[in-house]
């Protein structure tokens, strides 16, 4: 047997073996994918719902409204629950052994009913990207098994088709990132099924890095400083509730010199649930603190020349 054709039939018993576990998420052509992992549960990207129900469209052509039993925005994960009616859970890989440079990899997605199944390889490991709010998911898989439009949340699957990991972010240059199956997600996915949306503190805006906030300083003719530039605040988040603006440099956090959003995260991950944290702002050439309030605590800003 020629390597095309043992491919080939490679392919074609990944497509048996896992096809029926895969789903889409969404009406029409679906806005993602998803896969059984438990019977009842299915698994995909936060970026993939909307709202407290989803449409689930089964191999089979059924559909089936589900509700979103748990979401984890910032790691871009969410479970659906539905009743899955024989649609069996994916296998696990061991440990996520199968998981390394060079190993051949299947993709498979569901959009609107319709499997599709690519082959590719894992071209590299322990990579990192941006979550739906900008925070910084890590220890991600590259690989270049292509993915059409409604991929996302659909499995990665090895030979055997166990699962090794969830398809998440397009690359472009035709690589794209999974985050790995291994038994953090799995701990992940079982808080998710048992309702356990995790809580973390966030200010509510858009951030732009250190460097493009020198690079617009100075094209206004602004001194340049370090900092996180917003250019977005909700305003009924707790940024925009204690007067944080849109321009503003946010150079200190709790005492912290910030030049990297990764920087801002880290001290709002080690805040208590209705702490008060300092921000050191930069407003123009007026410097300001502002105190940003969490849970029932009471908002307020002070300025300082």
């Amino acid at each position: 047997m020629s390597v095309l054709e043992e491919l080939e039939q490679a392919v074609g018993q990944v497509a048996q073996q896992v096809g029926g576990s895969v789903v889409g998420i969404g009406r029409g052509h679906g806005r993602g994918s998803g896969v059984v992992v438990a019977e009842g549960s299915v698994a995909t990207n936060a970026h993939n719902i909307r709202g407290e129900e989803t449409t689930v469209v089964f191999a089979d052509g059924r559909s089936a409204v589900g509700r979103v039993q748990g979401v984890d925005v910032d790691a871009d994960l969410a479970v659906v629950s539905v009743d899955t009616q024989g649609a069996a859970p994916v296998a696990w890989a061991a440990g996520g052994s199968a998981a390394r440079v060079g190993a051949a990899v299947f993709s498979l997605a569901n959009p609107g009913g319709r499997l599709r199944v690519t082959f590719g390889l894992v071209s590299a490991v322990n990579r990192a990207f941006r979550g739906p709010r900008g925070r910084r998911i890590t220890g991600s898989l590259e690989h270049t098994a292509p993915m059409g439009r409604g991929s996302s949340g659909g499995p990665l699957v090895d030979a055997a088709g166990r699962l090794l990991g969830l398809n998440t972010n397009r690359l472009g240059d035709g690589f794209y990132l999974a985050v790995p199956a291994d038994a953090e997600l799995r701990g992940r996915l079982d808080a998710l099924t048992r309702g356990e949306t995790p809580s973390r503190p966030r200010l509510g805006v858009g951030l732009a890095p250190a460097r493009v906030a020198r690079q617009l300083r100075r094209a206004v003719g602004l001194p340049e400083r370090d900092g996180l530039l917003v250019r977005a605040v909700d305003e009924t988040g707790p940024a925009g509730r204690a007067g944080i603006r849109t321009g503003d440099l946010i150079v200190a956090a709790g005492g912290r010199e910030l030049t990297d959003p990764d920087e801002l995260h880290e001290v709002l991950d080690g805040l208590a649930e209705d702490a008060t944290l300092a921000l050191s702002v930069v407003r123009g050439t007026e410097e300001l603190t502002v105190h940003v309030a969490f849970g029932d605590a009471e908002a307020q800003q002070v300025g300082s020349a």
